[in-house]
């Protein structure tokens, strides 16, 4: 039984590219699924469920990246993934915003 296996090219357009927070958010969605998650950057193939894996690929903004998902959910996982990537990691830049200190 061969399992389903698909692959999108993105091009991180966020403007601090794939730095903690989105490495984060990437792997987070993607461990929701059963799929393998790999991203592609050159000739390097890294697991695109580990954060510090993503982090290795140094992918700033308009680094173009492949994404490949192999799985029962393939084509779930991808096109939830890719859309993360093509919105540019929403809601990332507000979560790294500080609280404001209370008191002098």
């Amino acid at each position: 039984m061969s399992e389903a296996q698909v692959r999108r090219t993105v091009v991180v357009c966020n403007s601090e590219g794939m730095h903690a927070r989105p490495a984060y958010m990437f792997a987070e969605l993607a461990a929701k699924f059963e799929a393998n998650v790999e991203i592609i950057k050159d000739n390097e193939r890294v697991d695109g469920k580990s954060i510090l894996s993503i982090l290795t690929l140094a992918a700033e903004k308009g680094t173009e990246l492949k994404i490949e998902t192999t799985g029962s959910d393939a084509a779930e996982a991808l096109d939830s993934l890719a859309q993360l990537v093509e919105d540019g990691f929403p809601g990332g830049e507000q979560a790294d915003l500080a609280e404001p200190k209370q008191g002098s």
